[in-house]
């Protein structure tokens, strides 16, 4: 099956928010909700100078994957950085490359960027994700995410 990664667009939101659904469901910290997902999509295409999202889409034009990433500042590092979300494949289609292209590529415009470092958060319990950023080269570290 070929598949092309491109950047996403205000058309794909429909089949985003499906993938997001896909994702929300192993996700214990969030739930789903189609017009708060809608929003976050929505504005995360409106610029695209400080976030990006990647699709992967068939020949047929069907999106399977999606992942996003948004710029921040770093006082630690000194400089812009990249916060990585919504890394997501439909299910039938995983462990075919597909989330190592959109990584991969995501990886390549953070580095044609300059970005100082990138950072994702994983749900401790979804075991398959974590190999897969292992295998990617991606680290633990000492910090632990808190919300209020």
């Amino acid at each position: 099956m070929k598949i092309t990664i491109r950047k996403g667009i205000m058309e794909d939101i429909g089949e985003l928010i499906e993938l997001l659904y896909e994702l929300f469901s192993v996700e214990h910290d969030f739930t789903f909700d189609k017009e708060k997902q809608y929003q976050g999509i929505r504005l995360m295409l409106s610029d695209s100078d400080h976030r990006r999202i990647w699709v992967a889409e068939r020949e047929d034009g069907r999106i399977v994957g999606m992942c996003a990433i948004q710029v921040l500042i770093s006082t630690a590092e000194g400089g812009e950085v990249g916060l990585i979300e919504d890394i997501v494949v439909t299910k039938h289609l995983r462990c075919q490359g597909i989330g190592r292209q959109l990584l991969n590529t995501l990886e390549g415009w953070a580095k044609e960027r300059g970005l100082l470092r990138l950072q994702l958060l994983t749900d401790k319990t979804n075991l398959p994700s974590i190999q897969f950023y292992k295998k990617m080269k991606w680290q633990s570290t000492q910090l632990v995410c808190m919300r209020h």
